[in-house]
């Protein structure tokens, strides 16, 4: 392909080189560069691509485009400017790659908490109708039934754009994406077309990066302007309420909800050790539900999906059995099968919100202790540690305080900020900053009809400590300690 039919839409300066050269691959990352690749240098917040423009021509790069003045002494590298490498990233990914994001229907999740389960719901009601549909989110995408590993919720625009690619050449007809805050701060969905956007709730949560809840809703709000078909949003949430009105795009809505009348409802409830049931009322008629997992924020998750297979003109049927084949989601609310008189479960809730909802669950049918086992990530929002500290202590009998992917700081700082919460509501407690010795604690102190809750880490099989990555499977541990015991 010619640099000159990739470069549209983005102004840029031409600081040496010709547009007429051939290209045949895009790289923000010099190390995986091949022969007559575009280097695309990249300031981000820990490394900057600029400073890896030699090693990209080295590898065989001969087109750079950068937005510093480098000064490149190879006359036979192509170099051109731009005023901002993410938005370029985004643009010429996706002519490169053929504009895939308008040869399926792309559909955006956004919000707190809720994404990941209604991606794979979302799966399984369109698997029910026999179409064909990806995945990208916090657990990974899926193509064509293949799981390949993420390193963000939301991967770059260019990681995207090949993901995309790769379900059209499948003739993937539905992707259902997880659509963080950062990925629409940080440009990575810019020139993506959504056919359909969904809103699930906002909670307190990543504010070490947009600072105040003001400024992460804003950043939410993006998708719902990108949309082409319909916006998908959350009635029972305040700021789901708010969308509605400050949205700036003419394109139909559809309400979803419980304690406020919505488009999509349910209705007759019925809560159990199994699941939920309850009726899906919707414009096109109604239809009993036996959902197989636990929690009103289950039911919340069912409506976002089931408005979606609505405004794709699904049957209730194939909307009915999609949900009801989904038997569980790695790392929410999930069961750790044990040959035990107590229960384990394991959680992804990392928020004050998440927590919250997974404990009230817990109590719908908890007969025994509520055995809480929490962190916090380190390098991320402070503010909210004590608040989950506080959180768990209103409803545990023992909370459990260690360590949860630390990164750069003391996991014990982090757990004394925890702590404060916990005492501010004189909760019992203990400190273990080894989370597996912290595991096994809970483990062997367990009582009958005891719960266990392991919060906070759910699909995720490792822990960060500083910039390493280290295996930590739960599922793995708790059913290897149970071994011994």
């Amino acid at each position: 392909m010619k640099l000159k039919d990739i470069l549209k839409d983005i102004e840029f300066e031409i600081i040496q080189g010709n547009l007429e050269i051939e290209v045949n691959g895009i790289e923000q990352d010099s190390r995986k560069i091949k022969k007559d690749n575009i280097f695309i240098a990249i300031e981000g917040f820990t490394v900057d691509g600029h400073n890896y423009i030699d090693e990209a021509i080295k590898n065989g790069a001969n087109c750079i485009i950068l937005e510093k003045d480098i000064d490149i002494k190879n006359k036979d590298i192509t170099v051109l400017k731009v005023i901002d490498s993410e938005l370029a990233m985004a643009r010429y990914s996706s002519v490169f790659y053929g504009m895939p994001s308008k040869k399926l229907n792309l559909i955006g999740i956004t919000g707190t908490n809720g994404k990941t389960s209604i991606t794979y719901l979302l799966k399984a009601i369109f698997d029910s109708a026999e179409e064909k549909t990806g995945i990208i989110g916090t657990m990974g995408t899926v193509v064509d039934g293949k799981h390949l590993d993420n390193i963000n919720t939301t991967p770059d625009s260019l990681t995207i754009q090949r993901y995309l690619k790769s379900m059209v050449d499948v003739d993937t007809k539905y992707c259902a994406m997880e659509t963080s805050s950062h990925a629409l701060d940080l440009k990575r969905v810019e020139y993506m077309d959504f056919q359909i956007g969904i809103f699930t709730n906002l909670t307190e949560d990543h504010l070490d990066y947009h600072k105040t809840m003001e400024e992460y809703f804003k950043s939410k709000l993006n998708l719902f302007n990108k949309t082409k078909k319909y916006n998908i949003i959350n009635i029972d949430d305040s700021y789901g309420r708010r969308i509605l009105e400050e949205i700036d795009n003419p394109i139909p809505f559809i309400t979803y909800g419980i304690d406020n009348k919505a488009d999509i409802c349910a209705t007759d409830i019925v809560y159990n050790n199994k699941g939920v049931n309850f009726i899906l009322n919707t414009p096109e008629g109604s239809i009993p539900i036996n959902l197989n997992l636990l929690g009103k924020f289950s039911i919340y998750n069912a409506l976002a999906a089931a408005a979606c297979g609505i405004a794709y003109g699904l049957s209730l049927s194939h909307i009915k059995n999609g949900l009801e084949s989904v038997e569980g989601i790695k790392g929410r609310f999930e069961m750790v099968p044990i040959d035990k008189d107590f229960t384990v479960i394991i959680d992804f809730a990392h928020t004050p919100d998440g927590l919250e909802k997974v404990l009230a669950t817990i109590d719908q049918f908890a007969q025994g202790r509520k055995i809480v086992l929490f962190g916090a990530g380190g390098n991320r929002d402070k503010s909210k540690r004590p608040i989950m500290g506080e959180t768990v202590a209103k409803y545990a009998d023992l909370s459990i305080i260690t360590s949860d992917n630390p990164r750069f700081e003391d996991p014990d700082a982090i757990i004394q900020d925890i702590v404060v919460g916990v005492e501010k509501v004189k909760g019992d407690y203990i400190t273990i900053t080894d989370r597996r010795k912290a595991i096994e604690y809970a483990l062997k102190n367990a009582k009958p009809k005891d719960i266990i809750l392991l919060a906070g880490k759910g699909h995720e099989t490792y822990t960060i400590i500083k910039d390493e990555i280290f295996p930590f499977d739960e599922k793995e541990i708790v059913l290897d300690i149970l071994k011994d015991m």
